[in-house]
């Protein structure tokens, strides 16, 4: 549900920033991450809108949670008693470090499989200090971008959730379905450039059919076939993640600014310009 809302809301981005940032929202409410949607909205006006929407939408909504439920952000709370889930990138430690004594162990912990036992605080805080770096570096992205194309917001949504996923202590299948529409998205641009990592995130989810639920019990044991399904699942996203923000960096920043330069042609068709651009780098 959370997938299809922010879907809607890419594809309304270019006709209303205003229903984008409502639908943006509205999805942070439900489920946080759709705020990342606004990571690539258009400088200006298109900014304004869609953010102060998603503020006006996001208040009203969690307003009326408030009042007709009450306790509903208890969740919260419980958010830093949360051990490593099992399926993270984090988690590839302990699956290694159990065949080495590590005195730990993986159970059911806030409806998931967490690791819980030595060591496991140390790596959910590198784990939070890593996506605040891959946050620093969106923000200076943002800062940095001269280019917007039509398929930028989709583009910029895309990359932020891989960010989040990617360094999250807590990496569950669904979030693979987050990443498949917002994946979609791109690709229903020409503009976008996309189509790499979008393709190896659809290799991902398929390796995650046997991850969860296929061979879960391997995983849950950290035997050699769980972490072999496991390291390659999250191989592959690391490597979308890092593809995707090249990509996006080279598209919006180093392009435009090349271009500034005269030192690609500003419109040259696109064979030209990354003949021109590898030339150059």
């Amino acid at each position: 549900m959370v997938t299809a809302v922010a879907v809607a809301a890419l594809l309304a981005a270019g006709r209303s920033p205003r229903v984008l940032g409502a639908l943006a929202g509205l999805g942070a409410v439900l489920k946080v991450w759709p705020v990342l949607l606004l990571a690539g909205s258009p400088k200006g006006r298109a900014t304004l809108r869609s953010w102060s929407a998603a503020v006006v939408a996001a208040a009203a909504v969690l307003g009326f949670c408030l009042l007709w439920m009450p306790g509903a952000l208890a969740f919260l709370g419980f958010q830093r008693d949360r051990g490593t889930e099992v399926e993270s990138l984090g988690a590839m430690v302990f699956h290694v470090l159990r065949h080495l004594g590590w005195e730990g162990e993986a159970r059911m912990n806030y409806g998931s499989i967490e690791f819980l036992g030595p060591y496991v605080s140390t790596v959910s805080t590198a784990a939070l200090a890593l996506t605040v770096a891959a946050f620093g570096w969106l923000l200076v992205w943002r800062l940095r971008a001269r280019h917007f194309a039509s398929s930028t917001v989709a583009d910029a949504a895309f990359v932020a959730v891989l960010l989040f996923t990617t360094t999250s202590r807590v990496l569950s299948p669904q979030y693979m379905l987050w990443l498949v529409g917002l994946a979609a998205v791109c690709l229903a641009y020409r503009s976008s450039r996309m189509r790499k990592p979008a393709h190896l995130v659809l290799w991902a989810t398929a390796v995650t059919q046997f991850e969860f639920p296929v061979w879960f019990s391997h995983v849950t044991r950290s035997d050699p076939l769980g972490i072999a399904v496991l390291f390659t699942r999250n191989g592959l996203l690391i490597a979308a993640t890092l593809i995707a923000c090249r990509i996006l960096w080279r598209h919006t920043v180093t392009e435009p600014r090349l271009a500034a330069a005269g030192r690609i042609p500003a419109q040259a068709n696109r064979p030209e310009r990354e003949k021109a651009l590898s030339g150059s780098v």
